[in-house]
């Protein structure tokens, strides 16, 4: 109804103007009995009342389709009245929605291919980096050692940005299932032992029970664990030389807590540490982060329906949490 009367608004001004010039020319005519011009002026209102009510109520559909809110895309190109200007709109919103959707298509197609280039390029580079850790098991120490550092950091940048291109189809990517959190920590542990010697840092796990069980994608757990224990380690190494990792229920909710004893987080970076791209005081002093695995991180979390906690003082360690909520902590056997 509001739009409705903005939209004659100015008819209905003109109206009133085109009133006023009748009386006026009246009264200069010299003719002082107005009674003609009040009838004039009431025929020409009530003909444009009888106007505005048929307009309204023969397009009231119209009118209540602009004003409200969509609730879907679909919902912009449907019909109301058969009005020209209704048939006019429906054909232009139906044209657009076409072209939104190839469009969308085309997007789509776009990051379907990226993001298979991202999986056969990073799977490549797995290879020779293999070849050159087994040559380098060949060597003498130190060069040894140097050269398999550097490529375990090349196969942790990898494996980031191989995630970080997954998280576009991340939906797609979940697998569901049963998880038995020690596993995971167990399995993650393997994989860094020379990762934590190189480091002089190594892991405490601390277990309420062996049996707590969660639902969850496997694969990605992974890689939040594994990024939550190298934030651990990197931050530690020179300052402690031990990390906790803890498996506890609180309440009805399942915990997988990484606490370490290193550089701690400063105050004004603990809101932004999960933002892309950010790296903070730390990243800036220790020069190796790229502030993508926190943001994958959270990211990850939130479509797996997990919380992550964040707990840290300067100079005193932080302690990151994955928190499962009820419906995910399925039993402690």
């Amino acid at each position: 109804m509001i739009l409705f009367l903005r939209e004659h608004f100015l008819l209905v001004l003109v109206q009133v103007i085109q009133s006023a010039i009748i009386f006026g020319l009246y009264w200069l005519a010299g003719n002082r009995n107005l009674s003609v011009a009040l009838y004039g002026v009431f025929l020409g209102f009530f003909f444009l009342t009888c106007y505005l009510i048929y307009h309204y109520y023969s397009r009231r559909l119209f009118y209540k389709r602009l004003s409200e809110s969509l609730l879907s895309l679909d919902d912009s190109i449907r019909s109301t009245e058969q009005s020209p200007i209704s048939v006019a709109l429906d054909t232009l919103l139906k044209n657009q929605y076409k072209h939104y959707e190839t469009q969308i298509k085309k997007v789509e197609h776009q990051q379907e291919e990226h993001l298979k280039y991202i999986n056969q390029w990073v799977h490549q580079m797995k290879t020779p980096l293999s070849v050159i850790e087994l040559t380098a098991q060949a060597l003498d120490e130190p060069d040894s050692s140097n050269i398999r550092e550097e490529t375990q950091r090349m196969q942790t940048g990898l494996n980031t940005v191989l995630y970080m291109a997954r998280l576009r189809s991340i939906e797609q990517d979940f697998h569901i299932k049963p998880v038995l959190l020690t596993k995971i920590v167990n399995e993650v542990n393997g994989e860094n032992k020379r990762f934590y010697i190189r480091n002089k840092v190594y892991p405490k796990l601390d277990v309420e029970s062996e049996g707590i069980v969660v639902e969850t994608d496997e694969k990605w757990l992974l890689f939040i664990v594994s990024q939550l224990i190298h934030n651990a380690v990197k931050y530690s190494s020179g300052k402690s030389n031990n990390i906790i990792i803890s498996i506890y229920e609180r309440g009805k909710e399942a915990v997988l807590e990484v606490k370490d004893f290193g550089v701690g987080i400063p105050e004004v970076d603990k809101k932004r540490v999960f933002q892309p791209f950010f790296t903070g005081e730390n990243g800036r002093l220790f020069r190796e982060s790229t502030g993508m695995g926190l943001y994958v991180t959270m990211e990850a979390a939130k479509h797996l329906d997990h919380r992550i906690e964040l707990e840290s003082e300067q100079g005193e360690g932080a302690t990151f949490r994955v928190v499962f909520t009820p419906t995910q902590n399925l039993t402690s056997m």
